[in-house]
């Protein structure tokens, strides 16, 4: 069958996808008799708080959404989103005589499938649709060629959703009584931010070492020329046959692992260095090695998450928001893959392409063949590359911005991919000589010439260090055989020292949990945005700092829950949920035995889970958690970090204790960074109540304070003053000016600020006039006419004749003048405008003059990096313009049917009409007695409501 408009003559199909974005691009691939509409995304999921679940469902299985008494059975409910959609959907389906489930061929997609299948219950034929490209060619393809619904695979999905549900589920809640409210846990979050925690471990450990070297320039004596230079640099090697120490060579704790090395300090370095300063140097021997270099596979999902942090500069997060709008809109294949495999056509149209751009001699004679996946690969599809039997250069799509620098990063490693090897030379030299003091030293270098680039033409892989040497850097030498004297222009002592682990950027994270075999590398991009959001972990720069919040989540986690924290346990996990996908193992008994325990799942075959404990025991016996515990960590003299529910902060001695210090720790301070120094700063600074005397007038106390929202002096009202009620009274309190601070302020100041808004006079037709300070800055108020003004001081300066005058002004309109900006980051590499900060109406946010997009809570003004600016507005463009909400007109009442109406309508509107009337009645009726039953069950669902979004 071809969907053509001949042969959709017949009836009326209706095709089912998951975007709105992509039933628009495959609507123009289908004749007029297909309806293509999305169900824009899951249309039922298990219910995110008590208030979803049906009446009849009660306990236990009101909060977890699954019954775990009955074969783990998931209570499905359709999200209060989608129901008009899925009203919309099943009036379309009424009308047609066919439907096809197009969604993403992967687990998710095939339990999307089956879910509109199960809450449509459609009468008409039903066909799985399935590609892998929105081409033409393949939607017709697979119109043509349905399948049927894999249940297996969706038994799979649920099978990990559940899971993800009860460890959720289950675990926040420890959190939420023992570390803070609203915390949350799942299964390869909080590995993944156990894994940042490590790092951050190993660097507040790390003890740095310092080492020296010498490094010397040598010279042939003849003239030099690009291919043959006439000096090369050279490093000590061995001094009298031992080696010299490098960094490599000394553990974290800063000693060296080992004792056969030579460990130079300065004073010897300096010494060895004077010594040889006249002497005579030789080559001792010139090693060369044929070099060769293959091209990189193509992308999948986790390799492409990480070149496009390392080239462009892109989270994982905006990565697959960008390259779902290339697939969607048909530019390139499925994004979310772990095969390398490139199908027939596709190695045709990269070898063509080869040929067209780079020569025959760039093409091997056989196609490159990249068999191999990651292991226990789910997705059924090729690498990420171009779609179509023809890959359009990046100049022929008419893309732009972000979506056209990911196209050409996929078009280019593609292509590279089906090229020749680079080939090439690498040489050693080493270089001889004898010092004053009868010391023998050798010196070595390293040279690459690359003779043939091959795919190096076309791609060449990043790095995560910003200080590797990438593949296609040559370093040539000079043309030397052994024996040849040398002459030593300069040798020079230099020092070092060893540096800390660095800390894990999305790029090496990623790469991080796919080694480990760690949760779907379909879903990391999710993972690492939901360790950012719930404040778990924050970035600087690129780098992914953890919160001391998440040092005290992984440390209960890790003492309490070590079984689900593990790497090897979570792998294991990982490998039993693809044995359920195969069918080599049964979902219900797995889950037994991992939520209650061997005990209860005495059916299941020994070795079939048996690394699995039991969940449910584990989360009802807290006795043994100390929240105080758990939350501590000694920072030495003395000084213990605490994290408590309402932040970090340092303190010494206890509480109610003589010489008992307590101060807050800055959100944003790395765990590395709290030092005992640092400590003792943050102890010297002024904190909690500074008072300021008694206002004269009302005789009660000033105090200044460091709230949340900055310094702010108030008055402390009597005792027995009502808070609450129509009689309340509410102390004055007024925010400090810029130029003022909670160690100079005055009594006076704060006189000052509180008497604010200040009465600037009248004008002539009698309104009032007067100085506030507001939210966006101080400005003049008369009636509904606001002003502003240029300083804060003017608030008590300003006189009546400058207000007038400021009023005789015509009101600025639209933008008032642009403030300087804040700092200067560069040109973005998309747009190629220049990059600034500014402070806005909501806080400071970066701009190209085209994308605006807000700094995070952990991004601060003075240290942000041109990169972090590139990458917050990489991440707005990828998340397009804001929609806006369409304001919904209030409704017309009913008057007199019309006559075109059948009577069958009319009816069921009267039938309608009685029973709303009746449930009226019945309501006011009951309406005493439910209201203790309502506030139950609104307390249930806030509570279940809270864990929603905890899982995964």
């Amino acid at each position: 069958m071809s969907p053509t408009s001949e042969t959709a003559q017949g009836g009326r199909r209706l095709v089912i996808v998951e975007s709105p974005a992509k039933a628009k691009t495959i609507k123009g691939y289908l004749g007029p008799g297909y309806v293509v509409e999305a169900s824009v995304g899951h249309i039922r999921d298990l219910p995110n708080g008590a208030a979803e679940v049906p009446e009849k469902y009660t306990g236990e299985v009101r909060r977890l959404g699954v019954d775990v008494e009955h074969d783990f059975q998931p209570i499905y409910v359709v999200n209060a989103d989608k129901k008009a959609q899925v009203r919309k959907l099943k009036e379309l389906l009424a009308e047609s005589d066919e439907l096809f489930l197009a969604t993403d061929e992967d687990r998710e997609g095939e339990a999307i499938a089956w879910h509109l299948q199960e809450v449509l219950k459609p009468k008409v034929p039903v066909h799985r649709m399935v590609f892998h490209e929105i081409t033409k060619d393949a939607i017709r393809d697979a119109v043509a060629n349905p399948r049927e619904l894999n249940q297996r695979m969706v038994d799979a999905q649920e099978t990990r959703r559940i899971l993800d549900r009860l460890y959720g589920y289950e675990v926040s809640p420890v959190l939420w009584k023992k570390v803070m409210p609203k915390l949350s846990a799942g299964r390869v979050q909080s590995v993944a931010t156990r894994l940042v925690v490590e790092r951050e471990r190993e660097r507040i450990a790390f003890r740095s070492a310092e080492y020296w070297d010498l490094t010397g320039t040598f010279s042939t004596g003849r003239a030099g020329d690009p291919s043959d230079p006439s000096t090369l640099v050279a490093r000590l090697n061995t001094v009298d046959g031992k080696r010299v120490a490098q960094g490599r060579d000394f553990g974290a704790n800063g000693r060296l692992k080992n004792a056969e090395v030579l460990h130079l300090d300065e004073a010897n370095a300096r010494a060895l260095a004077a010594a040889l300063a006249d002497s005579s140097f030789a080559v001792r021997s010139v090693e060369s090695k044929p070099y060769r270099r293959s091209p990189y596979a193509p992308f999948r999902t986790t390799t492409l998450q990480q070149e496009a942090s390392r080239k462009l500069g892109f989270g994982a997060k905006a990565t697959m928001q960008v390259a779902q709008k290339l697939y969607e809109n048909g530019f390139i294949t499925y994004m979310r893959t772990d095969s390398t495999t490139l199908s027939e056509t596709a190695v045709a149209a990269a070898r063509a392409q080869v040929t067209q751009l780079y020569g025959a001699d760039y093409l091997p004679e056989k196609a490159r063949v990249y068999a191999g996946k990651v292991k226990n690969a789910q997705e059924a599809h090729e690498a990420i590359r171009p779609s179509g039997d023809r890959f359009r250069t990046p100049a022929e799509t008419g893309l732009t911005g972000d979506q056209f620098r990911l196209y050409e990063l996929i078009w280019k490693r593609t292509v590279a991919s089906q090229m020749k090897d680079a080939t090439g030379n690498s040489v050693t030299v080493r270089i001889g000589g004898t010092a004053r003091d009868g010391r023998d030293a050798e010196f070595t270098a390293s040279g690459k010439t690359i003779t043939f680039h091959g795919f190096m033409k076309a791609y060449v892989e990043g790095a995560d260090d910003p200080n590797a040497e990438l593949d296609d850097r040559e370093r040539r030498l000079p043309q030397v055989a052994e024996g040849d004297a040398l002459a030593a222009d300069e040798i020079t002592a230099d020092g070092h020292a060893t540096k800390p682990p660095a800390r894990y950027t999305e790029a090496s994270l990623v790469k991080e949990l796919e080694e480990r075999e760690i949760g779907r590398p379909s879903t990391y991009a999710s993972i690492i945005g939901t360790i950012l959001d719930r404040g778990y972990v924050f970035k600087k720069g690129t780098a992914l700092v953890p919160s001391f919040l998440s040092f005290a989540v992984v440390n209960l986690l890790e003492k309490h829950f070590g079984r689900l924290v593990d790497y090897d346990f979570t792998a294991k996990m990982e490998d039993d949920l693809d044995r359920i996908a195969r069918g080599e193992a049964q979902a219900v008994p797995w889950l037994k035995r991992f939520y209650f325990g061997s005990e209860e799942a005495s059916d299941i075959v020994p070795a079939d889970g048996d690394h699995l404990g039991g969940l449910k025991e584990l989360v009802t016996d807290l006795g043994a958690i100390d929240a105080r515990e758990i939350s501590s960590f000694p920072v030495g003299e003395g000084i213990v970090l605490r994290v408590g529910r309402y932040g970090p902060y340092v303190e010494r001695g206890e509480k109610d204790a003589e010489g008992h210090q307590r101060a807050d720790v800055p959100d944003d301070l790395a765990p590395d960074e709290l030092t005992v120094a640092y400590a003792e700063e943050l102890f010297a600074k002024p904190s909690g109540e500074f008072q300021l005397g008694a206002d004269p007038v009302s005789g009660n106390q000033i105090v200044a304070k460091d709230g949340r929202y900055g310094p702010y002096v108030t008055e402390v009202l009597p005792e027995g003053t009502p808070k609450t009620g129509k009689n309340a009274v509410k102390p004055r309190t007024a925010s400090l000016f810029k130029s003022m601070s909670l160690d100079t302020v005055t009594l006076d100041d704060a006189l000052k600020l509180m008497s604010l808004p200040r009465v600037v006079g009248t004008d002539a037709e009698g309104v009032e006039i007067t100085a506030q300070n507001g939210r966006y800055g101080p400005y003049l108020k008369k009636g509904t006419d606001s002003r502003s003004l240029e300083s804060e001081e003017q608030l008590f300066t300003i006189t009546l004749d400058e207000a007038l005058a400021i009023y005789a002004q015509p009101k600025a309109r639209g933008r008032a003048a642009a403030k300087p900006p804040l700092k200067e980051l560069g040109t973005d590499p998309v747009s190629e405008r220049p990059v600034v900060v500014k402070d806005g109406r909501f806080g400071p946010y970066v701009t190209d003059g085209e994308t605006n997009a807000t700094l995070r809570r952990d991004d601060d003004v003075e240290t942000i990096t041109p990169e972090r600016g590139y990458e917050l507005l990489a991440e707005k463009r990828a998340k397009g313009p804001a929609k806006k909400t369409a304001k919904k007109a209030p409704a017309k009442k009913a008057t007199t049917a019309k006559k075109a109406t059948a009577a069958k309508k009319a009816t069921a509107a009267k039938k309608t009409a009685v029973k709303k009337t009746a449930a009226a009645k019945t309501t006011t009726a009951k309406k005493t007695a439910a209201k203790k039953t309502t506030t139950a069950k609104s307390a249930a669902a806030k509570k279940t409501a809270a864990a929603a979004s905890v899982e995964e």
